[in-house]
């Protein structure tokens, strides 16, 4: 496991005790849990947004590949 020191917003900070406290959660626990939720998150945003780039350009190219066999239909 890793030290890490970390500046929160006052309010953020407040928010976050007040929840670990009603759940009777260690701060640390929580921010682990805050921070892997959010990788997931992003991990996840990034994965689409590779995927819809990769689709897009799947796109384009099976359209060429159409107008091509489309032309060597209309050839014979």
């Amino acid at each position: 496991m890793k030290t890490l020191s970390l500046k929160l917003d006052d309010e953020t900070f407040e928010t976050a005790e007040a929840i670990t406290a009603e759940l009777k959660l260690a701060r640390n626990r929580y921010i682990n849990e805050a921070v892997d939720l959010y990788n997931r998150f992003n991990q996840r945003k990034l994965l689409k947004n590779k995927l819809a780039k990769e689709s897009k350009l799947s796109s384009k190219e099976s359209m060429n590949m159409l107008h091509e066999f489309e032309k060597f239909v209309d050839e014979n």
